[in-house]
């Protein structure tokens, strides 16, 4: 296997992956494609990655020549074919908190991608799924393939009781630490590595968000529909096997704790509060108030940053210690404008207002700030460690 990747700087939250085999006409068009809609109109920091498993045509030749391009896009190598064997080799290396991956044919409209990883990002789902099938989606596509579908859908809904309604829609998304634990449990390195990685998701307990999609079929498609429904019958029959025989290990899964870090949090920004009202206080006298509030904040800004680290995310070590703090002061920087515009508001509008009112504004405009602050450790900074 070999990889040729776009330089970056940091990781990126999103991660989009093609996976494509003898794709020599349509590569390029729709990578450039994919890359503007990204780089004009997708509000996350993201990277394109092409995975070629097993093509002999010169699709290779073509993916490299576009990350060499195109700063967002890298390029993998897998010898053997299989959708699954190329998700298995992206997703695994993969550094970004989303993981998504689409059909080379762009199938799917891109204004669906954005309801596809935004539910991931916050939090609030494990896995998401495009589905041709919901309420709400509009399919271009023929009967055969609209029949066959529909009854791959019903016969895992029958035998294996699952509740998503579209298996194999090439349009998913997955957050990276989900993706660490399930892509060891996964067996098949084909198509039915979708439907193998969301049954055992649902096993498991976590949360699959379906998105309606608008679906054009590819008219040159290059699937086998009949290997592939047989390929996928035979690992329906073997999940059920393995289920009904116990032969399926799956791990518990730690719920989010947010309860537990906004505790922490809450605890850290009491603590930080008082200590920055306190420099205030001390400073306002010789300094003014809008240098005294700079002052106060930037000197509680390092020492919160490092107890959030270590207390309220459970980071250790000095990994990355130095970008955390960089970010920190990112943060402090907005917290700093939500006081300072609060202080200045209100020295606007009651030049005379006494000191007992500043200490008011400030601690409300502060509280405010703190609940700004944990937004951006959670989403941003300790995005990793907070799920």
């Amino acid at each position: 296997m070999a990889a040729l990747e776009a330089p970056t700087f940091a990781p990126p939250l999103v991660e989009v992956v093609v996976p494509v085999r003898d794709e020599e006409g349509a590569l390029e068009a729709s990578v450039r494609r994919l890359d503007a809609y990204l780089s004009e109109s997708f509000p996350f920091t993201n990277r394109i990655t092409v995975v070629d498993n097993g093509s002999s045509d010169r699709t290779w030749q073509i993916a490299t020549r576009l990350a060499a391009e195109l700063p967002s896009v890298q390029v993998r190598r897998v010898e053997l074919p299989g959708r699954g064997r190329a998700l298995q080799a992206a997703w695994s290396a993969s550094d970004a908190a989303v993981l998504a991956y689409m059909d080379v044919d762009l199938s799917t409209d891109l204004r669906a991608l954005l309801p596809l990883v935004a539910p991931l990002l916050s939090g609030h789902s494990d896995l998401a799924i495009g589905s041709r099938l919901s309420r709400g989606a509009r399919v271009e596509r023929g009967p055969r393939r609209e029949v066959i579908s529909r009854c791959y859908n019903a016969l895992l809904r029958a035998v294996l009781r699952v509740r998503f309604s579209d298996a194999q829609c090439g349009f998913k998304a997955i957050r990276g630490d989900r993706a660490r634990t399930l892509l060891p449990l996964v067996r098949d390195d084909g198509w039915f590595f979708d439907t193998e990685l969301l049954v055992l998701a649902e096993r498991m307990g976590l949360r699959i968000h379906e998105v309606p999609v608008d679906w054009r079929d590819d008219p040159d498609s290059r699937v086998d529909i009949v290997s592939t429904a047989i390929g996928d019958l035979r690992g329906v029959a073997r999940l059920a096997r393995d289920f009904a025989r116990g032969r399926v290990a799956l791990p518990a899964v730690r719920e989010p704790s947010f309860r537990g870090q906004a505790l922490r949090f809450a605890v850290i920004g009491v603590a930080s509060t008082v200590a920055y009202l306190a420099l205030y206080a001390a400073w306002r006298a010789g300094v003014g108030g809008q240098r005294a509030n700079a002052i106060a904040l930037l000197t509680t800004a390092v020492a919160n940053t490092a107890a959030n680290r270590r207390f309220t995310f459970d980071v250790r070590g000095g990994r990355r210690v130095v970008r955390h703090q960089a970010q920190g002061l990112a943060v402090f920087v907005a917290a700093w404008a939500l006081t300072a515009g609060s202080l200045a508001l209100l020295q606007t509008t009651s030049p005379h207002a006494p000191r007992a009112a500043e200490l008011a504004v400030l601690t409300a405009a502060n509280l405010a700030a703190t609940v700004l602050r944990f937004a951006l450790l959670r989403v941003w900074v300790f995005r990793e460690a907070a799920r």
